[in-house]
């Protein structure tokens, strides 16, 4: 039987945990999580532990990154089983905070991230939310002190958000992206995923598909613009409600018109029934 990760759920208790991982003179890596894990977080963690000697796994549901109409109160919460999954791949310590611990009565420093953060993609149609995930994650890194801190791709813009605040905070943490993991239908690996009825699951793939067919197109010379509008339309037609599908430079997020602008990534939000799916894909 894996041996269960130590659950620090105080500021005090987790430093005096931390301070027992740095003794042993290797590199601490964290991997940030809202729980409910799959093996998107799994893969993230083993890829920690290809990076550092200890392995430390935040759980939080961060209330600062929700709107009052979101799912805050209804996202899945499931710790013990997230434990169980986090010893299997041998973790070496849990963060798992309540609301109380990470803003106490009295808390009033936010951050308020520009550059990526207002790149009219995710921030447009969620304006608070980098402003909470800026805020706890430079918590988080300030309390855990990873030498690493290592992110998923599926959430592109936030992956870019927190790569630009620990740059411009000179927080000695470096940040990594790891593809984003799928389910073998293509779909991207999320928690909301299990929102989905079964009809909106068969259908949920199709926005990986058009996103790669429309990758396809544009490597192979047709327009951007053209590329796009077809991609658009194809996510309508499966019976989405697109937010936005955008072409951005890989690096900045601004948006590009050739592939003679810079490395560029395609980027889909879409509501199907009640869930939002967010992906990407380097073009």
């Amino acid at each position: 039987m894996s041996r269960r990760p130590p659950i620090a759920k105080t500021i005090p208790t987790l430093r005096r945990a931390v301070a027992n991982l740095r003794s042993a003179g290797e590199q601490i890596a964290l991997v940030p999580t809202m729980g409910a894990l799959h093996d998107g977080h799994l893969t993230l963690v083993r890829q920690a532990r290809k990076r550092a000697g200890k392995v430390v796994v935040s759980i939080f549901v961060n209330p600062t990154q929700f709107a009052p109409h979101e799912d805050f109160a209804t996202y899945p919460r499931t710790l013990p089983d997230d434990v169980r999954a986090l010893a299997d791949v041998g973790v070496d310590l849990v963060w798992a905070p309540t609301p109380a611990i990470m803003y106490p009565d009295g808390f009033s420093t936010r951050i308020a991230p520009a550059g990526p953060a207002l790149a009219g993609l995710e921030d447009k149609f969620r304006p608070h939310f980098f402003g909470g995930v800026a805020t706890v994650v430079s918590k988080l890194f300030i309390q855990c002190q990873p030498d690493i801190a290592v992110f998923g791709e599926k959430d592109y813009q936030q992956l870019q958000v927190v790569t630009r605040m620990a740059a411009d905070l000179d927080l000695p943490v470096k940040v990594v992206g790891i593809p984003t993991v799928r389910e073998k239908d293509g779909l991207a690996m999320s928690s909301r995923n299990a929102y989905l009825s079964a009809s909106e699951r068969a259908t949920a793939p199709t926005l990986h598909r058009v996103l790669s067919a429309c990758a396809r197109e544009i490597r192979a010379g047709t327009s951007i613009k053209s590329a796009l509008k077809a991609a658009t339309n194809e996510i309508a037609k499966a019976g989405f409600q697109v937010d936005y599908l955008e072409a951005r430079h890989a690096a900045t997020l601004a948006p590009v018109a050739t592939l003679d602008e810079g490395p560029a990534r395609l980027l889909v939000a879409a509501r199907i029934g009640k869930t939002r799916l967010i992906d990407n894909i380097k073009v």
